[in-house]
């Protein structure tokens, strides 16, 4: 039988806990490490919605991207969410547990994959890590149009209200480009990114954006594309799935298809 235990050992191998951030929470959250595990359902974020499905689908533990504890609280009281949530889990002998930016950092993290969804051949890191891979990728493409490969991005992705935003002429030929999945405003100050055709992230704030597309009138012009968070990242969840299972055929891991984007729509002026 498998446990928490050793489904937690499977994880670390996959993806050491020594590769997050050190403000990241990844990691066992709650479930007794001797409990068996017959079923794990894998999520981007751990929500009400992901909560539901997990507890309705009787499994075993949730595998979320996303650390429902990545900030401290100071309460499990039921009239908090974390609270709440926690305690559903716990009475439906849920485990819980997060892969963050351990995730990210290996070499087919959560921004590999996404390159290799959109046809980007991967050359190296933005920003490498002693272990192997690091933050963010950089590779090329075969050559189109800025447009063109927008429209790529959005045939890849799962559909979210907040669409494909896009800084950049339509008609500009990109080639070299990096993609940080996630929040990726942090790296554009990063020579390999500011040395790109076109920057493919999320979560781009107005200053970060506006500042980095003014000076690049002056450079190299790249553009930047900002994508769903969400979206981004749930694409390396079948990744996720396909190692797991090698690690523990005899365990399920079903891969949640909830859309847990916090926008619900756009109204289009």
């Amino acid at each position: 039988m498998t446990t928490v235990r050793d489904l937690t050992a499977a994880i670390e191998k996959l993806w050491p806990i020594a590769g997050q951030e050190d403000w990241d929470n990844s990691g066992l959250a709650a479930g007794d490490p001797a409990a068996v595990v017959s079923s794990v359902l894998i999520a981007v974020d751990v929500t009400e919605s992901t909560v539901a499905e997990a507890i309705e689908g009787g499994f075993s533990a949730i595998l979320s991207h996303h650390p429902l504890l990545l900030r401290g609280i100071s309460t499990l009281a039921e009239d908090r969410y974390k609270g709440e949530l926690l305690a559903r889990l716990i009475r439906g002998g849920c485990a819980l547990i997060a892969v963050h930016t351990n995730g990210d950092r290996v070499p087919m993290g959560t921004s590999a994959v996404l390159a290799t969804a959109l046809g980007v051949r991967i050359d190296r890191a933005i920003v490498p890590h002693p272990l192997g891979g690091g933050l963010g990728i950089i590779g090329d493409m075969d050559e189109q149009t800025l447009g063109d490969f927008a429209r790529q991005i959005a045939t890849a992705l799962p559909a979210t209200a907040s669409g494909i935003r896009v800084s950049g002429d339509f008609s500009r030929r990109v080639n070299r480009v990096s993609i940080c999945a996630g929040a990726g405003d942090s790296l554009l100050g990063d020579a390999g990114v500011r040395d790109s055709d076109v920057y493919v992230t999320s979560d781009l704030r107005h200053h970060p954006a506006s500042e980095f597309r003014e000076q690049a009138r002056l450079d190299n012009d790249t553009a930047l594309i900002d994508i769903s968070h969400w979206a981004a990242e749930w694409m390396w969840l079948d990744h996720a799935a396909a190692a797991l299972r090698e690690q523990l055929p005899d365990v399920t891991f079903t891969v949640s298809d909830i859309n847990t984007d916090p926008w619900t729509f756009t109204v289009v002026q």
